[in-house]
C-alpha cells in the first residue's frame, strides 16, 4: 500500500479560484476523509492527488516519491467518482474485469481476481447482469469492484454515495470501511456529509476556502474545535463573540455586547471567541442560568426540539427534548428563556 504525502500542494485557477497551499501526511493503511462545505477544494486536492489536475506550485508524494510528473494510469490507484460512470455497453463481470484486461492479465487471472471482489462486495449473482439491470446500490457496488480489481496502493473516492437514499447510504458507509480495513488499503474519501465523515473516517482534514483548517480524529474535532469555522461547520457548533474581564479558579466573566456573564471556564488569556455544541445547551426560565436570550425559532427534530436563541444579538442553536417553560409551538417564539451550559462544555477559541 502507499503513504501518502502533500507538501505546499497549490493551484490557481484562471478565474482567481485558489486551493492551496495543502500539507498532509497519510499513514500507509488510513482512511482519511476530506470534508468541507462546496467549493472548499476537497475535490481538486483528490484530482490532483490523483494526476487529473497538475499542481501549480508543490508535490504529491507517493512513498517518499514524487509523483507530480507521472501520468494518473501509471500511479496505481483507484478511484470512484460522484457518478459512478459504469460502461454501458459491458456487463458487471466486464466493467470490473476491463483494469486488469488492460494490464495484460491472463484470463484465469482476471477471473479469479473478479470472483474474489465480487464476493467481497457481495455481487457474485449480479456478474452477468447489464448495467441496465442493477440498482443503485450495486451499480456503486460493482465501481467499487472496478476501483479495486488493479490491486491498487491507494484508494480515492469522490462523494461516492451522495444521490443514494440515507438508509442505503448508511448500509454502504459500513461496507466501505469493512472493505478498507479488511484489504488494508490506504483511502483518501471525500464527502461533505459530516455524519458519513465521522462514521467511517480514521481521521479527516477540515477544508474551507482551499485550506485545511484542522486534522485530527472525529473525536478530536468535535471535541476540540482548533477554530471559529471548525466550531460552527461541524455539528451546528455556536460560535459567541466576546472577551474576558476577569478569570478565577471557578471560572470566567465574559462581556457580550456589553453585558456581563459568568462562564465556568478559567482562561489565562483574553477571550475572542467561545463554543459550545447546540445539546450542552441548557434551557429554563428567565430568572437563573447564565445568559438570557429570547427564541427566535424553533423546529420540531426526529428526537427533539431545535431551538434558535438570540443573545445579545448573536444567535445560538440549543436542543431541547421539551419545549421550554410549558409553552406550546406557537406561543414559543418571542419567548425569553434563561441559557446555562454544560460542565466542561465551552470551548475557547483564539
Amino acid at each position: 500500500m502507499v503513504q501518502l504525502e502533500l507538501v505546499n500542494l497549490k493551484r490557481i485557477f484562471p478565474d482567481g479560484t485558489r486551493v492551496g497551499p495543502i500539507s498532509l501526511l497519510i499513514d500507509d493503511g488510513e482512511f482519511m476523509t476530506l470534508l468541507g462545505p462546496s467549493g472548499s477544494g476537497k475535490t481538486t486536492t483528490l484530482r490532483m492527488i490523483a494526476g487529473f489536475i497538475e499542481p501549480g506550485e508543490g508535490s504529491v508524494k507517493f512513498d517518499g516519491q514524487d509523483v507530480n510528473s507521472v501520468l494518473p494510469r501509471d500511479r496505481n490507484i483507484g478511484m470512484v467518482f460522484q457518478s459512478i460512470a459504469l460502461f454501458p455497453n459491458m456487463n458487471v463481470f466486464q466493467n470490473i474485469a476491463f483494469g486488469p484486461e488492460m494490464d495484460g492479465w491472463g484470463h484465469g487471472q482476471v477471473v479469479s481476481r473478479v470472483e474474489e471482489l465480487a464476493d467481497l462486495l457481495g455481487i457474485r449473482t449480479l456478474l452477468m447482469r447489464k448495467i441496465t439491470e442493477i440498482s443503485g446500490g450495486e451499480g456503486q457496488r460493482v465501481a467499487l469492484a472496478r476501483a479495486l480489481a488493479r490491486a491498487p496502493g491507494l484508494l480515492l473516492l469522490d462523494e461516492p454515495l451522495s444521490a443514494l437514499d440515507p438508509h442505503l447510504r448508511v448500509r454502504l458507509q459500513r461496507e466501505i470501511r469493512r472493505i478498507q480495513k479488511e484489504l488494508g488499503i490506504t483511502t483518501i474519501y471525500v464527502t461533505h456529509n459530516q455524519d458519513e465523515a465521522f462514521s467511517i473516517s480514521d481521521r479527516i482534514a477540515i477544508l474551507d476556502d482551499g485550506v485545511i483548517k484542522q486534522v485530527g480524529t472525529p473525536g478530536d474535532i468535535y471535541s476540540n474545535p482548533a477554530n471559529a469555522f471548525v466550531a460552527s461547520f461541524i455539528g451546528d457548533g455556536n460560535v459567541i463573540t466576546c472577551f474576558e474581564v476577569d478569570s478565577q479558579s471557578n471560572g470566567s466573566t465574559i462581556i457580550v455586547e456589553n453585558k456581563s456573564y459568568r462562564i465556568g471556564i478559567d482562561s489565562s488569556k483574553p477571550l475572542v471567541k467561545i463554543t459550545v455544541k447546540p445539546e450542552d445547551v441548557r434551557i429554563s426560565d428567565a430568572t437563573s442560568g447564565t445568559m438570557v436570550g429570547t427564541i427566535e425559532s424553533i423546529v420540531r427534530l426526529v428526537r427533539n426540539w431545535e431551538l434558535g436563541i438570540i443573545i445579545e444579538g448573536q444567535r445560538i442553536i440549543a436542543l431541547s427534548e421539551v419545549i421550554p417553560n410549558g409553552f406550546t409551538e406557537s406561543e414559543v417564539v418571542g419567548q425569553q428563556v434563561s441559557i446555562s451550559f454544560e460542565e466542561d462544555s465551552v470551548r475557547i477559541l483564539t
